[in-house]
């Protein structure tokens, strides 16, 4: 018997914030022969991100070496590391002007260190062409190679993410090359270290309950989690895994609640939320509710 198709609601219907593809954004990230998640996972907030000046940069290639089945960014043998990755990022922040910097990668499991290095000569490249400049990072696991996260912790991002992306039950289903555990340690080194602004997200809708989304958000508190993003899961492609709810804004809105009693500083959650949701607002509004600079 064939699975009935779950019909997409209302609430989910994205309206796109002018022609953001002939934008000064893509044209300089294309010129730049640069990446950006942007694009490559299909975020539905490229519009409004896009026509607001900002990008969340892709490095380390386009290519991933795992082969997650909720996302959109392509798998397989991945490049060579580029030498010029960094100075191109920097160069491309500057000419568009951008006050806060978000730095990804796809997953390299095929290099020793994950891509660390190329992350810290990210940070550092940034940094030195963009004074005033904010920069947030959102890392792979590393594999659980906590040296290779100590050597982006000591560039002293101004915010540090790495996503849990969804209840450990359903990771052997979603995340086959991922661990649970193992990105709850990623994260704890990082809070640990007290001095910057901690950061995970989840994806909700792939079958998990609510009891089981609450424990994730108590685990990453206790791992010293300060800010959140929840969003909804939307399947890239019919190659990927389905949804299996499609849940309601006010769902969220009780994670909201629920989350900030257990003590994060800043949380986003709702349908159409991603990790780099309003990050550079994000950011300032952390900084607004704990003193900092």
């Amino acid at each position: 018997m064939q699975e009935q198709k779950l019909v997409r609601p209302e609430w989910l219907t994205v309206r796109l914030a002018g022609d953001w593809m002939g934008g000064s954004v893509s044209q300089v990230i294309q010129q730049s022969n640069l990446q950006t998640v942007c694009l490559s996972a299909a975020c539905p907030n490229i519009g409004h991100c896009y026509q607001a000046g900002t990008a969340t940069f892709l490095i380390l290639g386009k290519v991933c070496s795992r082969d997650c089945w909720f996302c959109a960014v392509q798998s397989g043998v991945p490049a060579a590391v580029d030498p010029t990755e960094p100075y191109r990022v920097a160069m491309a922040a500057q000419q568009l002007c951008l006050q806060h910097v978000v730095i990804t990668s796809v997953t390299r499991d095929d290099l020793t260190d994950g891509g660390a290095r190329q992350f810290a000569a990210c940070i550092q490249a940034v940094r030195a062409a963009n004074a005033h400049l904010t920069v947030e990072v959102l890392i792979p696991d590393f594999q659980g190679n906590l040296a290779a996260v100590m050597r982006v912790l000591q560039e002293k991002p101004d915010v540090f993410n790495h996503n849990i992306e969804t209840v450990p039950r359903i990771y052997p289903a979603v995340r086959p090359g991922a661990d649970y555990l193992r990105s709850l340690n990623v994260l704890k080194q990082a809070g640990q270290r007290g001095d910057l602004a901690v950061k995970s997200g989840l994806m909700v809708g792939l079958g998990e309950t609510g009891k089981e989304v609450i424990e994730v958000l108590a685990d990453l508190r206790a791992a010293g989690v300060s800010m959140l993003t929840i969003g909804q899961y939307l399947q890239p492609s019919k190659h990927h895994i389905a949804v299996a709810e499609y849940v309601h804004p006010d769902k969220f809105a009780e994670y909201e609640q629920i989350a900030r009693q257990l003590g994060f500083k800043q949380v986003a959650s709702g349908p159409l939320v991603r990790s780099s949701y309003h990050a550079a607002e994000f950011l300032t509004a952390y900084h607004h509710h704990t003193g900092g600079a």
